[in-house]
């Protein structure tokens, strides 16, 4: 067909084109074989129009034509002049304008549309059955209009390029009903999900009305008891009163009764200065008499126990004495613990010294070979965020470090604009959730959208865990994951784009973690003991908070600390009170310890946790060390010199942890690994990948000051 199509010509199929109507608004009459209305006279479709023409309709002729009709032959003749009639099948292609001009008619007089779609369908499907592929054409006469308005269509026949387009779209429509059903399955899936969650809020919204009517009852009876709480106080008040008034009223009778008795003895007084004179000196005399009896016996008395002191004065004395002797042993314990400390300080401070010597030995060496230190300040200019964003990436970070930000920057960077990821094929050393071939769309997820599809990975496969009993391959499980969520199609796209994810951002730890476990790197037990440490540390501070106040003082912080890590060093036990002060001011003594246990919307830990984690590590790298130092000189090792090690180095491991530790070395059963010998450089990589950790306290107290490990700075 031309590219001059019918919509270029006629007007929209909604919008009709205006006809013109007779003095009564019906549609015009206008004869069918009227003056210039045969359409290519070579091509008749149908029995010639004058045939039918009746001898009296002859004046009509000079009659113009309904512009719509005008226009549908217009486009009939350009559309049959630009067919190629020397085609094979030129006679399918001519019935086309044809087809095309009666889908029009039936689209616009929706009048007629009904008889008119019956009548076409009615011819397509007796072409169907007939199978007559050498039917030239059909011609369906029709009366649109009421009246002498006739119109002549061709119908057209469905061609073998039609019925092959048709076959060749049945698999697809299974395809559809396949999909569908499989949305069906998920939404039915989901439903249940919905059902099961709506019954537990339903539960809980049972349980808060239930609590609702507690609290209410208990409002009920503490408003009660404030009621009877007034009115005794109203009470006591009212005895109070009274009593004040009682006071007052024996206040005065006691004023008036002394005021009684005074004049009293006043008339006493008078009574006796009418005595006998003899009497008033005989009784004199005696009254001198004793005072000077008793003056003697004073004066005895103060030469006998002149110097002896109150046994009162004497108890209080002596407890005070007892007080300051134990206070004086005590502070001979301090003292002798100070002593110890200072010495050892003065030995790690000559240690120290040493070392400072030695570092400033080789800075100086350093300075002399190695490049001068770039200016890390010119990032800020080309990292997004400006020189805010780059100084909280790098504080506190070396330079070593500082490079790995710009590498995860840049790589982030790139990410976003790829489009699509090379397929790394389907051979064995591939990795099970990267086999594909070809390439791969990126899914451009967002880092809190990778943390958020990580962390649900880790709940389905625990869950699992918890049910079967059994622990699934991260790998393998990873891909089924994503198969069962987005689909086999897709699941690819998303493998994919998690994994280059993971690999260019090793400074979050929830893609790191699962990235060095899923490639092997670090074994699976290191993610939950890590998460175990972290929640029995939880209970220890919660079990601390008798009052459920979330907060803990520092003192109270450190001995739950001490129940949690009981085998940390003391310097260890106080970074961890350091990390966990960083927000507190000085003088606050307070630690708010559920805040220390909070992630960002990127899965980051607080200062905090993410101590307790470097400190695994570093105490797993120092055991090592210990481990590798007790093997001395050896270049290879079996399964008897490495059980001596490590029962050297930690007396109180047991047997059932012996043999896990040995079992990681060799990667064997425990029966097939006594004759067998492996480098030690691998035992020591093999082991640091596991969960290796001291059982026992350690055989001496070592310094505080943080070293790297021989087997590198690996983080998990």
């Amino acid at each position: 067909m031309h590219p001059n199509s019918l919509k270029s010509v006629l007007p929209k199929k909604h919008k009709a084109p205006s006809f013109q109507l007779s003095a009564r608004g019906r549609w015009s009459t206008w004869p069918a074989f009227a003056s210039g209305q045969t359409v290519l006279k070579n091509h008749k479709p149908c029995c010639a129009p004058e045939e039918r023409m009746p001898s009296n309709k002859q004046a009509l002729l000079t009659i113009p034509k309904p512009r719509y009709l005008e226009q549908l032959e217009s486009y009939l003749r350009k559309e049959l002049q630009y067919l190629d009639l020397t085609q094979r099948n030129a006679q399918e292609l001519r019935l086309q304008p044809y087809r095309e001009i009666f889908e029009f008619f039936i689209d616009n007089f929706k009048t007629y549309k009904p008889l008119l779609s019956a009548i076409k369908n009615e011819y397509e499907a007796t072409l169907d059955s007939s199978g007559n592929s050498n039917v030239s054409r059909l011609f369906w006469n029709n009366h649109v209009y009421s009246g002498a308005y006739h119109t002549n269509i061709f119908g057209c026949i469905c061609t073998a390029h039609q019925k092959e387009t048709i076959r060749a779209l049945e698999p697809l429509k299974a395809m559809v009903t396949t999909v569908s059903e499989e949305c069906s399955q998920q939404i039915l899936a989901l439903q249940e999900k919905e059902k099961v969650e709506i019954n537990m809020l339903k539960q809980e919204k049972q349980h808060l009305l239930k609590f609702i009517d507690d609290m209410k009852e208990e409002k009920s009876s503490l408003q009660t008891q404030v009621e009877r709480l007034q009115t005794s106080v109203a009470e006591e008040y009212t005895r109070y009163l009274n009593e004040h008034g009682a006071r007052k009223l024996l206040l005065a009778k006691l004023n008036d009764m002394h005021n009684e008795q005074l004049n009293v003895k006043q008339r006493q007084v008078q009574d006796v200065k009418g005595e006998d004179v003899v009497k008033l000196t005989l009784a004199l005399k005696i009254a001198r008499q004793d005072l000077t009896k008793t003056q003697v016996k004073l004066n005895a008395m103060i030469a006998d126990y002149g110097d002896v002191v109150p046994r009162r004065e004497f108890e209080s004395l002596e407890k005070k004495y007892s007080d300051l002797q134990q206070e004086m042993e005590t502070l001979k314990k301090d003292f002798d613990q100070l002593h110890k400390e200072y010495q050892t300080l003065l030995e790690i401070q000559r240690e120290t010294a040493e070392e400072r010597d030695n570092f400033f030995t080789e800075l100086q060496q350093a300075q002399r070979s190695c490049t001068p230190r770039p200016n890390w300040a010119k990032c800020s200019e080309v990292i997004p965020g400006g020189a805010d964003r780059w100084g909280c990436l790098a504080e506190g970070k070396t330079s070593d470090q500082l490079v790995d930000v710009l590498l995860e920057e840049i790589g982030t960077r790139l990410l976003k604009e790829m489009n699509v990821f090379p397929g790394r094929g389907k051979g064995d050393k591939v990795p099970v959730y990267l086999r594909h071939v070809g390439e791969v769309k990126n899914k451009k997820l967002t880092k809190k959208d990778v943390v958020d599809i990580l962390k649900d990975i880790w709940k389905e496969k625990i869950a699992l865990e918890q049910q079967t009993g059994k622990r699934p391959v991260l790998p393998e499980f990873f891909l089924s994951y994503l198969q069962k969520r987005y689909g086999d199609t897709s699941a690819m796209e998303w493998s994919y784009t998690l994994y280059e994810n993971m690999r260019l951002c090793p400074s979050n730890h929830v893609m790191s973690s699962f990235y060095n476990i899923l490639t092997g790197k670090v074994g699976e037990e290191q993610y939950h003991i890590q998460n175990q440490l972290i929640s029995n540390l939880q209970k220890e501070l919660a079990a601390c908070d008798s009052s459920n106040s979330g907060s803990l003082t520092s003192e109270q912080f450190r001995m739950a600390l001490r129940e949690a890590f009981p085998l940390k060093r003391r310097g260890s036990i106080q970074e961890l009170i350091d990390a966990s002060r960083y927000q507190l001011d000085s003088t606050e003594d307070l630690i708010d310890y559920k805040s220390l246990f909070k992630e960002d919307e990127e899965g980051n830990p607080e200062p905090f946790v993410a101590k307790i984690r470097s400190q695994y590590v570093r105490e797993k790298q120092e055991y090592l060390r210990e481990l590798r130092n007790n093997l001395g000189d050896l270049k290879e090792v079996n399964a008897e010199d490495l059980k001596a090690a490590f029962c050297t180095i930690d007396p109180d491991i047991d047997g059932q942890t012996l043999d896990t530790y040995i079992g990681l070395v060799y990667e064997v059963g425990r029966e097939q690994t006594d004759q067998e010998v492996v480098p030690v450089d691998t035992a020591l990589e093999r082991l640091l990948a596991g969960d290796v950790r001291r059982v026992g306290p350690a055989a001496r107290e070592e310094s505080k000051t943080d070293c790297v490990g021989e087997y590198g700075d690996f983080q998990y």
